[in-house]
């Protein structure tokens, strides 16, 4: 199971809200990341969170300066709306991409995308808000605009698409501590036929423990628990070995 750190930048400072929102500064990034990837993780993903809704990407020189240092794939966001800052984003060391806004605008480019650099480097992000009972509308601009699209019709839309993986964050969950959603996840898994990475919510050992039982094969991004030193990589590897 790869245990995935969630890196959000806002204006050069590594950043941490609660539902996608009240973001508060927490570090330096390239402290922060060097320190995640001494430690064991298996991945990182970045992401400008302002960039999409701002149309701008400014972490492709950061990215390159990063990757001198830090060997473990590494996934870029925000900001991704062509295929021309898809390579410059791969050119500038990226191993893969994420994809959310551009895509609920346009589905047709996930495809486009595939298809030019490889499914393995596409990421279709998905951000999820509960409208209902049994019911999630995706966001775009990091958890900002409502859609009017359906969770799982839209997971079914990435899919045909060819991405690689799918990134869900589940918005109710996010930077609270109060686990994983779950509830968001199970809903949506036997549609699901693409590796799954969840974001979003995790607070102790026992939700990862809980999240690795019933979905080993899949993937999880953390960042709260790490960020302000809840949790230890190493240890959260030890006991996804143990519990596996």
């Amino acid at each position: 199971m790869r245990v995935i750190a969630r890196i959000d930048i806002k204006n050069n400072y590594v950043i941490k809200g609660i539902n996608l929102e009240g973001l508060r500064k927490v570090g330096d990034p390239v402290q922060l990341i060097t320190k995640y990837y001494v430690n064991g993780i298996d991945e990182i993903i970045i992401s400008d969170s302002v960039a999409s809704l701002y149309g701008r990407n400014n972490l492709f020189n950061f990215i390159k300066e990063i990757t001198k240092e830090v060997f473990v794939p590494i996934t870029l966001g925000g900001g991704i709306r062509s295929l021309k800052d898809i390579e410059k984003a791969l050119n500038s060391g990226a191993d893969k991409v994420s994809i959310n806004s551009k895509a609920l605008e346009n589905p047709k480019f996930l495809k486009e995308a595939s298809n030019t650099f490889g499914s393995s480097t596409i990421i279709a992000s998905v951000e999820a808000k509960k409208i209902g009972h049994m019911k999630w509308e995706p966001y775009k601009f990091c958890g900002r605009e409502k859609t009017n699209r359906d969770l799982k019709e839209w997971i079914k839309t990435i899919q045909d698409k060819n991405c690689g993986e799918i990134l869900l964050t589940s918005i109710d969950h996010e930077g609270t501590k109060k686990g994983f959603d779950l509830e968001m996840l199970n809903y949506v898994y036997d549609d699901v036929n693409k590796p799954i990475i969840l974001s979003g919510g995790c607070g102790n050992i026992n939700h990862i423990k809980k999240f690795s039982k019933k979905y080993s094969k899949e993937a999880f991004a953390i960042a709260s628990v790490i960020h302000y030193k809840i949790l230890d990589i190493n240890y959260i590897k030890r006991i996804i070995n143990e519990e596996s």
